[in-house]
């Protein structure tokens, strides 16, 4: 079998797809991933060989590693079933996102005729790979990194419509599938936007309420391939305290949305009788004068490095992060900035007792130094994330998906060949 993954430009994009893509390879499939060719390194890092697509994609490209653009995310696409109607702003800023990942789509049906892959998984932003799998007769599939934002906004569209007898004008999604589908003939159908069914790493209490087809898997972390420093492997003297506000979101933000300084939060956490090891951005640390000797400035260490031997986990709530922390059973304080799921995610942590939730705007130094330490002293956040990994580990991992892969690629060329005849 022939499997071709079409990935988000981006870190947070491409790892979580590795670990299905080693499984797939090691079962005797032949796997490709496209993907920008200023990215495709994240790809090659991983031992996997990219195929370069949608040069044009200039402005996605900027985002990446640019830490002055990283400051100016939003929440704009954030979900969390709030009532009201800010869903129908949100729906329409993600159609028009979404359609500016059109100039990837005659490099991926070129690939795709050349190729002949018979399934093609692709991130829920990159909706030209599903015109492309279609062009070609390839079953295909979203891969999700997080809460199904996209399925549950389109619901919440296609019911308003419904309500105002609304005409295809007045749907989003016509501006942007018509682009894509008339150069190549075709009607749009829901499967164009959704997949014929979705591959999904979200634990079924955190997911949306969407009547789609799902196809779940056990979130198995990869966090790059990195030569990480010889003290990770070493069991710390004393509690092990990790700050993580990942690879590209809003959680670089967390210091002035809560008011005080990187710099401050390090000095009142160094208080603790813990060794505090941050991994932010390079700017970030420089802020930070005088270092305390229980403290660990680090750029980036690679999550599955660093915390089989931390007692907690401070982070922003991002869907990698929390995957990692749970795969460790380490307890987690969840300062949720939403870009996409994370409130929901900082609620289910609390909610599970493995761990603890804090708002942004609740921040202060007594604060989180009194929360950093009911994490590391207090026995029932351990208890807790030990049942939130067993409950995780019961989720199927990648090498059960790529047999369900098998059976859902079989069934969809028997169903070609029934049309055909």
């Amino acid at each position: 079998m022939r499997v071709l993954f079409c990935a988000f430009p981006a870190t947070a994009h491409v790892h979580p797809l590795v670990p299905l893509a080693w499984a797939l390879q090691n079962a005797g499939h032949e796997v490709r991933v496209a993907i920008h060719p200023g990215a495709a390194h994240l790809v090659t890092e991983a031992g996997l060989a990219p195929v370069p697509v949608g040069a044009a994609l200039t402005e996605v490209m900027e985002w990446n590693d640019n830490f002055e653009k990283l400051d100016t995310l939003t929440d704009f696409l954030s979900v969390d079933e709030a009532p009201g109607d800010g869903w129908v702003r949100k729906w329409a800023g993600m159609t028009r996102m979404l359609a500016g990942f059109t100039p990837m789509l005659d490099d991926l049906v070129g690939f795709c005729r050349t190729w002949q892959p018979d399934l093609v998984l692709w991130d829920p932003f990159c909706v030209p790979a599903a015109v492309a799998a279609t062009v070609t007769g390839a079953a295909q599939a979203r891969f999700l990194w997080g809460q199904d934002n996209i399925g549950w906004l389109h619901a919440r569209s296609r019911e308003r419509l419904a309500q105002r007898d609304a005409g295809p004008e007045e749907d989003p999604v016509t501006a942007l599938m018509q682009p894509m589908l008339e150069p190549y003939g075709l009607a749009y159908c829901e499967e164009l936007l959704l997949g014929q069914w979705s591959i999904d790493p979200v634990p079924a209490p955190l997911r949306l309420p969407v009547d789609l087809s799902y196809e779940p898997i056990r979130r198995v972390p990869y966090n790059g391939n990195r030569t990480p420093p010889a003290w990770v492997h070493e069991r710390p003297a004393r509690p092990r305290v990790c700050l993580s506000l990942g690879m590209g979101g809003r959680g670089r933000q967390l210091f002035r949305e809560a008011g005080i300084s990187f710099a401050d939060m390090v000095a009142g956490l160094a208080e603790l009788d813990i060794e505090l090891v941050t991994t932010l951005h390079a700017e970030q640390l420089a802020t930070v004068r005088e270092v305390p000797e229980n403290v660990r400035l680090v750029e980036y260490v690679p999550l599955n490095y660093l915390l089989p031997n931390c007692s907690a986990l401070i982070h922003h709530g991002g869907g990698g992060t929390f995957a990692a922390a749970v795969t460790h059973r380490v307890p987690q304080l969840v300062t949720p900035l939403p870009m996409w799921g994370e409130a929901r995610t900082a609620r289910y942590v609390a909610d599970s007792g493995a761990g603890l939730m804090l708002e942004p705007r609740e921040i202060t130094v007594e604060v989180l130094r009194e929360q950093v330490r009911r994490l590391v002293a207090e026995p029932s956040f351990q208890a807790g994330a030990d049942q939130l990994h067993t409950q995780m580990r019961s989720m199927p991992g990648p090498d059960e998906v790529v047999r369900r892969l098998e059976a859902l690629t079989a069934q969809h060329r028997g169903q070609r060949r029934a049309v055909t005849l």
